[in-house]
């Protein structure tokens, strides 16, 4: 069994002198960039005491040095079970295949089902997922004047706002093989979340970057965890998320990273409180630096963009066309309506022809995202019919946007209108609604509607 302390040998804390030397740090910045609550280990290392072994790589590291170099009497195995062999003859590619066959029921557990909402039951992620494409211009990101915009036509309103783009996209999978670090946007229900859940499933299964080990990370629970321990270190973090699965050594983690063999999954950015925000980053950014060979894909809100990753490329999630509309109504209908799959393919058949109808235009503006795809499906499921009164439809929309879509995630987002209630935001937006319409005024500054007083 590998030892879990290490320390240097004489030689190695000469080495180690030298390259703190070439920093210019000391050693409270040493403890920093390891994110160390105190400098005590950092001394121990310089003395030749021993510290805990995942601490001592990670100064080695970034020092920028090879740990067994430094080590005195190195740990030549690694102690995952199953005998891997020697860390000076290691195979990586049966590394990952060993790691990846422990973490296969973790995964799978963690990303093979979704919860959707108002389903009482949880659903495989195979059976409802539809692959996604990808904007490489983001629409948020176009400078465009009010003027321009209160003169389009409602043909030329899909650009801007809700409905099918007419703009170059390319599948989801392709963009993660084209950016090693790229951030997917996208407004909320659109899909970020179940995409990366997909991404983990597929690279599980060998099917997509089979030379890689998939972690998928909530960031609002790195966050909460990170605060409870005052320590905000992704390193730490998989290491504890790897003992799930009786990997207990953090060598094996360090071989994977320096080898580039992990597909890093870090999903909502925009989850993660405002008091923890900026400590996230920071991890993000050092630890994306430090492991720069490997994958990275985030998401985040569009909204919340401005939470920038550098050497991140943002793309974002595009509505759904007809074809994904077709294939997740087919999908949606044989899993959930408790029939025979012919029931729900014919159920599926109706529902888009009555979705085609020009009387229910409104209804095909909407559901091109799919949460609200889920949830008209959910609706013509139970009524067999769209609602005669579209304005319920649009309640039970802005309702789901508004708060019960993050209360079914047990997201709890920062809020400047703390106690301010569903009712009453409801009856905010609504005055917000009626008076620019009686105006003309479809698009408008947020200045403007600062001006008046309600």
């Amino acid at each position: 069994m590998v030892k879990r302390s290490l320390q240097a040998s004489s030689i190695g804390i000469q080495q180690a002198k030298k390259a703190f030397a070439r920093k210019g740090w000391t050693q409270e910045n040493l403890a920093a960039e390891v994110n160390l609550k105190t400098r005590q280990p950092i001394w121990r290392f310089f003395s030749g005491r021993p510290i805990e072994r995942h601490t001592f790589m990670e100064i080695c590291s970034v020092l920028e040095l090879n740990w067994r170099e430094i080590a005195a009497d190195p740990p030549a195995e690694f102690s995952v079970p199953g005998e891997i062999a020697e860390a000076s003859v290691l195979d990586i590619d049966a590394l990952v295949e060993q790691v990846r066959s422990q973490r296969q029921d973790k995964i799978q557990d963690q990303c093979g089902i979704l919860q959707l909402l108002d389903i009482s039951h949880p659903v495989g992620i195979d059976d409802i997922y539809i692959d996604v494409n990808i904007l490489e211009e983001i629409a948020s990101q176009q400078w465009l004047e009010i003027s321009d915009l209160q003169n389009i036509g409602r043909e030329e309103f899909d650009r801007f706002g809700l409905g099918e783009i007419d703009q170059k996209q390319i599948p989801g999978i392709d963009a993660v093989e084209k950016y090693s670090k790229l951030r997917v946007l996208g407004k909320p229900g659109v899909g970020k979340t179940t995409f990366l859940q997909h991404l983990a499933i597929q690279c599980n299964r060998g099917a997509f970057a089979a030379h890689q080990l998939p972690v998928f990370i909530t960031l609002r629970n790195f966050a909460e965890e990170s605060r409870v321990s005052g320590e905000f270190n992704l390193l730490n973090y998989i290491h504890q998320e790897f003992l799930t699965s009786k990997i207990s050594d953090p060598s094996v983690i360090e071989t994977l990273l320096q080898a580039g063999r992990v597909l890093l999954l870090l999903d909502g950015m925009d989850e993660v409180i405002n008091q923890d925000s900026n400590a996230v980053l920071k991890e993000i950014r050092r630890f994306s630096d430090k492991y720069h060979k490997n994958q990275f894909v985030a998401s985040c809100r569009t909204a919340a963009q401005k939470l920038r990753l550098r050497g991140f490329t943002d793309v974002e999630i595009a509505p759904f066309t007809s074809e994904q509309i077709i294939a997740f109504a087919q999908k949606w209908f044989v899993a959930f309506t408790k029939t025979n799959t012919q029931d729900g393919q014919a159920q599926s058949v109706e529902f888009i022809q009555k979705l085609d109808l020009a009387e229910n235009w409104q209804f095909r503006q909407l559901v091109v995202i799919p949460l609200f795809l889920h949830l008209a499906c959910w609706v013509f499921h139970r009524q067999e019919k769209f609602p005669t009164k579209r304005t319920d439809f649009y309640k039970q929309g802005l309702d789901l946007l508004l708060g019960k879509w993050d209360e079914a995630r047990g997201i709890e987002r920062d809020d400047v209108y703390r106690g301010f209630l569903l009712p009453q935001k409801l009856k905010f937006l609504s005055q917000i609604a009626a008076t620019t319409f009686e105006e003309g005024q479809y698009f408008f500054e947020q200045r403007v509607i600062e001006q008046y007083n309600w």
